[in-house]
């Protein structure tokens, strides 16, 4: 089978900053799916993964953690799947990703597909939705069932307009929560208001200043989505006593979680990856939640975050993708898609 990967931390415009080779098909076993990828989505952890490190590989890297695909073949402990299903999944961190003709997938962390969305359209949303999912409704606790409560609450989620931030707007929004999300550019305001915020400030300014021109005092919750270190201090100051930050960016310097002392505030991190990395007990709550976002999608409760397209699945639009998640400038998800 065919794969595309890198030996080399380089440079995305450099010749071998990515590149194709074929290695064994694999063979699915125990919970394992051997899926058949149809469609993939680039992610800032795929920027990341590429570039970080030093030296040559031995044998090259496959990345990529978003994935729409058909079973081939399944293991023997397999109950959740068929041979033919149509699924979609962000895989684990541990293994090898999505940018292969094949690959092998745990059941447990793979959902089925939406049945009404194309291709490119679906592999835009799995890890973005696990994401959004997980920090809100499992560590900023907020519970999704009680959406006429959740009416007084208020959420801040920095960064609305990025992959994570167009998913977790719908979702908070969907939960019935009064969502602000943070835009500095015309087409990121109008992006993040068609997602589901009800609010926008700009966190090129104040925060502090910006959410208190709404007439908010404190937010209930505060979802952290890009530079936490630049933006700690304001959470600090606008999370509401008892309140919960959630963050899945990593600070690079020490923070002063004192700050939240007085205020008995909760900090929590959200990483898609935990479950599957650990082989927690609860790792088939990823399948579940899969399942669950699929639904949202066909019933038109939230859409996909597709923003660019690119076809087919090959090396040269790998490395245009990369280029536009490096830009920092990508609104919602890019994706490349076989043929439908």
């Amino acid at each position: 089978m065919k794969a595309i990967g890198f030996k080399e931390h380089l440079p995305i415009e450099k010749a071998n900053s990515l590149i194709e080779f074929e290695l064994p098909k694999s063979i699915a076993k125990g919970h394992d799916l051997l899926v058949k990828v149809a469609a993939v989505s680039v992610n800032p952890v795929d920027v990341g993964v590429r570039k970080g490190g030093h030296g040559l590989l031995k044998t090259p890297k496959i990345i990529g953690w978003d994935a729409v695909g058909t079973v081939d073949s399944i293991g023997d402990q397999v109950s959740l799947f068929e041979k033919g299903d149509h699924v979609f999944y962000a895989g684990s961190f541990k293994r090898a990703g999505s940018d292969s003709q094949y690959q092998l997938v745990d059941e447990r962390i793979v959902g089925h597909a939406p049945k009404k969305l194309a291709l490119a359209q679906t592999a835009a949303m799995p890890l973005t939705s696990l994401t959004a999912w997980e920090a809100l409704f499992e560590q900023l606790e907020i519970n999704p069932n009680k959406q006429e409560g959740n009416r007084k609450a208020t959420i801040l989620i920095i960064n609305g307009a990025g992959g994570v931030g167009s998913i977790a707007t719908q979702l908070a929004h969907w939960a019935g929560l009064q969502v602000i999300a943070t835009a500095s550019r015309p087409e990121t305001i109008s992006w993040v208001l068609d997602h589901g915020a009800d609010q926008v400030v700009n966190h090129r300014k104040d925060l502090v200043q910006e959410v208190h021109k709404l007439g908010h005092r404190y937010v209930d919750y505060i979802l952290e989505l890009n530079d936490l270190d630049g933006h700690w201090n304001e959470m600090a100051e606008l999370i509401k006593p008892s309140g919960r930050i959630a963050s899945i960016t990593e600070n690079k310097k020490p923070i002063n979680l004192r700050k939240l002392t007085q205020k008995r505030a909760k900090f929590a991190w959200e990483w898609m990856y935990s479950k599957s990395f650990y082989g927690t007990p609860d790792m088939i709550s990823q399948h579940q939640i899969l399942d669950q976002i699929a639904q949202l999608l066909d019933q038109g409760v939230i859409k996909s975050t597709l923003n660019r397209a690119l076809s087919p699945i090959n090396v040269a639009n790998l490395k245009q993708a990369h280029q536009l998640v490096e830009s920092n400038h990508m609104i919602g998800k890019v994706v490349i898609a076989d043929k439908e």
